[in-house]
């Protein structure tokens, strides 16, 4: 094998010498990411400029680069926390978050990488056990759901807002309570439940019996009136017009004038 001429050797070492200062002087930001500028001989993390964007960057090549992914994230948690009556009670829960994109140079000097489990762990879990401790079993169970949810974001917000992280929702999936308690609340609910379907139906019946009592009562007054108005004067001559009506009809009859009780006329027909 032929020896490399002697020019060619510093060359190749120029070449490879340079491929490593520009790996090192060089960083690519991915999408929904920032990068956070740390210079080694300058005064560190770098706060007074805008943190780098996605795409292709060139740096010192003792600088370093800390990356921050600045798109929504979730979190999920599993948390215990006392009720205002001391039971414990489990809730299960995320949070949508995400750093903010021009404070996350200070994010990285305050708070560092890890600042999910330095923040908003902690914020979470002691706005929920807050918020938990102000109501009893059964308003969790059933309709202070999307209170108890609306009160930890509004409380874990107040924490974060001054640590350079945005929280945009949380989500409460599951409240559970101890297993005798939850049996003890729907058997109080199936029990309520049936309480007013009683009353229901005893209100409609009352409702029912008042309008039979009214009907009937109507009618009594009715024929109470009627009564008095009627003389035998009156009765005769409505007598006399019913007989007027019924000779006229074709049906063979015969009419025998003062016949009937009260003088009324007595009709004999062939049925």
């Amino acid at each position: 094998m032929e020896k490399l001429p002697k020019l060619t050797i510093p060359v190749i070492v120029g070449i490879v010498l340079l491929i490593i200062l520009v790996a090192k002087s060089s960083v690519t930001i991915n999408s929904g990411h920032a990068g956070v500028l740390y210079e080694t001989f300058g005064n560190g993390v770098v706060t007074d400029e805008s943190p780098l964007g996605e795409g292709f960057h060139v740096i010192a090549p003792w600088n370093k680069v800390f990356v921050y992914e600045v798109r929504q994230q979730e979190l999920s948690e599993k948390m215990q926390a006392l009720s205002s009556n001391g039971l414990e009670i489990k809730i299960d829960a995320s949070a949508w978050y995400q750093p903010i994109g021009a404070d996350i140079a200070k994010l990285h000097q305050e708070k560092g990488e890890d600042y999910l489990q330095r923040v908003i762990q902690p914020a979470i879990r002691s706005a929920a056990r807050s918020v938990v401790g102000r109501y009893t079993p059964e308003q969790l169970y059933s309709s202070k759901r999307d209170a108890i949810q609306e009160e930890i974001f509004e409380e874990t917000s107040k924490i974060l807002s001054k640590q350079y992280i945005q929280l945009n929702e949380i989500l409460v999936r599951d409240v559970t309570l101890p297993p005798t308690i939850k049996d003890a609340i729907e058997r109080k609910l199936r029990q309520e439940q049936e309480s007013l379907e009683y009353e229901f139906r005893l209100e409609k019946a009352t409702k029912e019996a008042q309008k039979v009592r009214i009907e009937a009562q109507g009618k009594a007054d009715a024929n109470a009136i009627l009564s008095a108005s009627l003389t035998d004067k009156i009765l005769q001559d409505k007598g006399i017009d019913a007989t007027l009506e019924l000779a006229k009809s074709p049906n063979a009859k015969v009419v025998i004038v003062g016949s009937g009780e009260s003088g009324l006329p007595l009709i004999l027909g062939n049925n």
